[in-house]
């Protein structure tokens, strides 16, 4: 058992970093994919778990402003994908008409 423990204390970086690495490593991959999605409920999802992986790596490494933006995305998704839920979103599509 102590070979087992050794093998994690001859590890370059400290397991909890390399968790970390890993979730903002996902939360930058679904930002990107989420940008790419047309349905904007799956949109708002994925935007909601990307917001969520990059305001944990945020809080981590202590970056304030990081934190305030990934907060802000967090909140603004998980709003408009609740309204989206309930049926209270509504789309204002404007033509090229409407706008003369």
């Amino acid at each position: 058992m102590s070979e087992f423990l050794d093998l994690f204390s001859t590890l370059p970086l400290p397991v909890i970093d390399i968790i970390m690495n890993v979730v903002a490593g996902l939360g930058a991959i679904l930002l990107t994919y989420g940008i790419f999605l047309e349905a904007e409920r799956h949109q708002d999802a994925v935007f909601i778990v990307a917001s969520a992986c990059l305001l944990t790596y945020s809080i981590w490494i202590g970056n304030k402003i990081f934190s305030l933006a990934m907060l802000g995305l967090l909140v603004g998704s998980s709003i408009e994908y609740i309204e989206i839920i309930i049926g209270k979103h509504k789309h204002s599509i404007a033509t090229s008409d409407e706008k003369k």
